[in-house]
């Protein structure tokens, strides 16, 4: 079955890095357009960015362009999500997700995406 498993969360000081991974199984990750999500408690999930199949293109959030970078790597079956400047409010728990269709238009859309991972938490301090 597919699934897709997130890592490389955890606590952070304001400032500081981290790059999350997505490791896709039981799927052809090649033609899978990917994204990834966040979502602190008690707020809605909130798109964070997607990519293209072949990694040529990508979109993000407003709260997080210029900060974070997505990207994959096909031979790894692995999307990545580089995460610099952190601030207190990108605490969160991030995950990913993957579907064959994209809507460029409105990659935020959560019905879009048919596989998710379990997340991964990261946590920034300040």
């Amino acid at each position: 079955q597919v699934q897709l498993v997130e890592s490389g969360g955890g606590l952070v000081q304001a400032g500081g890095s981290l790059r999350l991974s997505c490791a896709a199984s039981g799927l052809t990750f090649s033609r899978y357009y990917m994204g990834w999500f966040r979502q602190a408690p008690a707020k809605e999930r909130e798109f964070v960015a997607a990519i293209s199949r072949g990694g040529g293109t990508t979109t993000y959030g407003d709260s997080v362009k210029g900060r974070f970078t997505i990207s994959r790597d096909n031979a790894k079956n692995t999307v990545y999500l580089q995460m610099n400047s952190l601030k207190p409010e990108d605490t969160a728990i991030y995950y990913c997700a993957g579907d064959q269709t994209m809507d460029w238009s409105n990659p935020s859309r959560l019905p879009l995406y048919d596989y998710w991972g379990q997340g991964t938490q990261v946590t920034v301090s300040s």
